[in-house]
């Protein structure tokens, strides 16, 4: 049987997605039931960049799994430059059951999966996060318990974060506004790929320009950082061009009564959002931090069960 990745939502079906995220919430039920579906398997985890929720809900989430998980990190592999791409996957995959890649290139995780014998699963590229956008799918399932007629409003980056969310929200029939700065408008190729799918599961995908109109009458604000590994030296400038856009009180104020605000963390607190958001009742940040490893494991018993 031919292997299968994870690279990309929009690589995704709908009944796919749907399939993952109700997998989710049964391993997020009942753990012990799924406690040795991986025994006597390994994947590699090969990370171009730091991370604390990715690496963790992996690892745990393997050896919750019954199987092994190991690190690579840059001094140990430093892929497409001490090695090429090609010859990680090949060499890696006579080792491993499968690999999560997260890279700083898109590109690398797309030669990475071409060459691996066995499945390979996007942990963050620089176009798209799949994990976290499963993840976040599922937390709002579990908070809303649907899809249809909620809210979505995300105000910030034109990110590989809202690439993937964007997907997500198309896939499973939600709703979702989008507001951006000038100039940092999400790719134009992931918001008409989203924007097709969701005609046909009949949600919208909105774009605005005012993130007060983003806001208004929506169940749920999201937010990622202004500036992600590899901009710091756009920060200043970043700073600048998104201070309307932050998540304050004033801003959460036009969401509908009980929103809810999301966050995939790691946050830069005071800049996107404020710690009186944040900390709010209203904020499940947490839960999602969570549900990155439930996700991740329905993930894993999908691609390697």
């Amino acid at each position: 049987m031919k292997k299968r990745d994870i690279l990309s939502i929009s690589d995704l079906s709908t009944e796919y997605m749907n399939d993952i995220i109700a997998l989710t919430g049964e391993v997020k039920s009942s753990p012990g039931k799924f406690a040795d579906s991986l025994k006597g398997k390994s994947i590699g985890l090969i990370f171009q960049k730091p991370s604390n929720r990715t690496r963790v809900s992996f690892e745990i989430g393997m050896v919750q799994l019954g199987g092994h998980a190991i690190y690579l990190g840059p001094g140990e592999i430093d892929m497409g430059v001490r090695e090429s791409v090609k010859d990680v996957a090949c060499v890696l995959s006579r080792y491993l059951n499968g690999i999560v890649a997260r890279t700083y290139k898109h590109s690398d995780v797309v030669e990475l999966a071409r060459y691996a014998a066995v499945p390979v699963i996007n942990g963050l590229s620089d176009f798209a996060h799949p994990c976290q956008a499963i993840s976040d799918i599922f937390t709002i399932k579990e908070k809303y318990g649907k899809f249809a007629g909620i809210k979505l409003a995300y105000v910030g980056d034109g990110n590989n974060v809202l690439n993937s969310l964007m997907a997500a929200s198309a896939k499973v029939g939600l709703d979702m506004n989008i507001s951006t700065p000038k100039g940092y408008e999400p790719d134009k190729k992931a918001l008409a790929l989203a924007k097709d799918a969701a005609a046909k599961t009949g949600s919208k995908i909105i774009y605005l320009k005012d993130p007060k109109e983003a806001v208004s009458g929506a169940d749920i604000i999201y937010t990622d950082v202004w500036v992600s590994m590899g901009q710091e030296k756009e920060a200043s400038k970043r700073i600048k061009a998104f201070k309307a856009f932050q998540v304050n009180e004033k801003l959460v104020k036009l969401a509908k009564k009980g929103y809810s605000v999301m966050h995939c963390l790691p946050a830069h607190r005071g800049q996107e959002i404020t710690d009186s958001v944040i900390d709010s009742v209203n904020s499940i940040v947490y839960d999602q931090a969570e549900n990155r490893m439930h996700a991740e494991k329905a993930i894993l018993l999908k691609l390697l069960g």
